[in-house]
């Protein structure tokens, strides 16, 4: 015959679930900043004026109105018009860009991680670590292979124009093709 021992259970001290509660929660908040401050830095990007359609992406060329500005709101750059393929801006640009539509006004802040960090461009009055302001208008986007398409286009059209492809008779009739 087995004998159990048996071993009396102590009452549960006044609080001491509460207690145990308010430590798991802490520990959970302690792993939610850590998560937290481990996440990438993004750009911030405000709407002024909603866009329609849909966003650039990394593959589009952007057609855009912009002014960059440091913190202080000394203007460091401002163009219009401006073709500039997604890909070749730097990462919080480009990150913001594809937030963006066609049409729309955004406010954009870019965190110097995502921007020129400790070593801004040479004789620009970008100073190490700055934060960058932009007030960024999309006018309008297209693919690459848009483009390289209206490229091939043109560049028949002006073969057209200056008398054919090389060796062509000017004014003769184009050769048919196979």
């Amino acid at each position: 015959m087995t004998e159990i021992t048996r071993v009396p259970l102590q009452p549960i001290a006044k609080g001491a679930v509460s207690k145990l509660w308010i430590g798991i929660a802490a520990i959970a908040l302690a792993s939610a900043g850590v998560a937290y401050a481990a996440l990438p830095p993004t750009p911030t990007v405000k709407t002024l004026t909603a866009g329609t359609g849909e966003s650039p992406t990394m593959d589009d060329v952007v057609l855009i109105n912009y002014k960059g500005m440091l913190s202080d709101g000394t203007v460091f750059d401002q163009n219009k018009n401006y073709p500039n393929p997604v890909a070749q801006f730097v990462l919080g640009f480009s990150k913001a860009l594809q937030k963006m539509q066609r049409g729309g006004k955004y406010e954009v802040i870019i965190p110097s991680e995502l921007a020129y960090g400790a070593t801004p461009p040479e004789g620009s009055p970008i100073p190490a670590n700055a934060d960058l302001k932009f007030e960024v208008e999309l006018i309008d986007y297209k693919s690459l292979a848009e483009i390289r398409q209206q490229q091939q286009i043109l560049q028949q059209l002006q073969q057209m124009q200056q008398g054919g492809a090389p060796g062509a008779v000017p004014g003769a009739p184009a050769p048919a093709q196979p």
